[in-house]
């Protein structure tokens, strides 16, 4: 009996889920320009209903095995609003840039990714004595329970999505720069260790082999690159301040239209995201290349991509008429901080230093 009810809710479930998929299919082809605009509160309130729909999925499954017939309504229910807060959510996508739209898209995924296992997993192990299985319903239940919290907190404009994405670029390039700053000079020379000790612990180390090896990545340092490695960090600390600089900016064009209704023009921000998103990539870039050996050509050439998307950065920002003193300051900051280590990079090295001496002429 067990078994064909399963096989029952499962010719159900199956058919729901690709009711889901097609809805899916018809929103991806019809722009939501020609739908009409829905507010993010809608969404909002029927994901709350998804979610009380998720808590009644729990009930069901309180005490003795629920009937096949209430499960049956209960998912017909279940994604009827599946349904409806999929229509709602492509309404409110109208007027969206790649960002925001990115974002809506992440949130309602999943909602719809969690009740989908939600239910397999209601399914599945319908008539099951399988306790293991009949626990992860509630936590199942609790998965819906947060993506729909979460709609609460997803972006409901343009400014405020990519700003928040801004905000990531920095938050991983602080990363970066911690990783900077943890790089060392090598070690001096432990000559004052007696001969006999040291002998012992180069005894030590050869049976120890590779495998057990303790030093760290990053720990072997010269002075030329620690010193490359010091100018490096400066520039990554003046790129954070230039990122700040430039949240700030977006975010008073966000008051500004919200208090006077100045339409800011989309293409604009996303195009100032993308170049963040660049910076930041080069900034990872740099972060790899001060490992010894450093790599001074990758390094020349993160320099030049910094200096290119700092100035197209200003310029998009002009453009929004957003640009202020304090981002102008940062901008100089970054480009003087570039410009000591390219000196820096640019004087002979070691290598080069003999060939470059014998070419000196000398005269009286």
């Amino acid at each position: 009996m067990g078994k064909a009810a399963r096989e029952q809710l499962t010719r159900a479930l199956n058919e729901h889920l690709n009711t889901i998929h097609e809805t899916f299919q018809m929103l991806d082809q019809t722009p939501a320009s020609s739908l009409e605009k829905v507010s993010w509160k809608e969404v909002i309130q029927m994901g709350e209903q998804v979610s009380k729909q998720a808590t009644t999925v729990g009930m069901l499954y309180t005490g003795e095995t629920p009937g096949v017939k209430a499960l049956e309504e209960n998912m017909a229910t279940y994604f009827n609003m599946l349904q409806g807060f999929l229509l709602l959510s492509h309404g409110s996508s109208m007027g969206a840039g790649p960002t925001l739209s990115s974002c809506i898209h992440k949130t309602v995924k999943q909602v719809v990714d969690s009740s989908f296992m939600l239910l397999q997993e209601a399914v599945s192990s319908y008539g099951s004595q399988n306790k293991a299985q009949k626990l992860s319903i509630p936590r199942l239940i609790g998965a819906v329970w947060d993506a729909c919290a979460a709609l609460k907190k997803t972006p409901t404009t343009n400014v405020t999505a990519i700003g928040r994405a801004m905000t990531q670029v920095a938050v991983s390039m602080k990363d970066v720069l911690r990783e900077m700053k943890e790089l060392k000079p090598a070690s001096a020379d432990p000559s004052d260790e007696s001969s006999g000790e040291g002998s012992m612990k180069a005894v030590d180390k050869s049976n120890d082999d590779d495998d057990s090896y303790d030093g760290e990545l990053g720990n072997d340092l010269s002075p030329e690159e620690m010193k490359i490695v010091q100018l490096t960090t400066g520039i990554v600390s003046e790129i954070l301040v230039v990122m700040k600089e430039l949240i700030r900016s977006i975010t008073a064009l966000l008051q500004q239209e919200n208090s006077d209704g100045y339409a800011i023009s989309v293409d604009s921000l996303e195009k100032l995201l993308k170049l963040c998103q660049g910076l930041g990539v080069q900034v990872d870039e740099l972060g790899a290349c001060l490992y010894p050996p450093q790599e001074i050509s990758a390094i020349k050439v993160a320099l030049e991509k910094i200096s290119s998307f700092t100035k197209e950065t200003e310029t998009e920002l002009q453009n929004l008429k957003g640009f202020t003193d304090d981002f102008s300051k940062a901008c100089t900051g970054l480009r003087n901080s570039s410009r000591q280590l390219e000196f820096e990079l640019g004087c002979p090295g070691a290598g080069d230093l003999v060939p470059e001496l014998e070419n000196l002429v000398v005269s009286n």
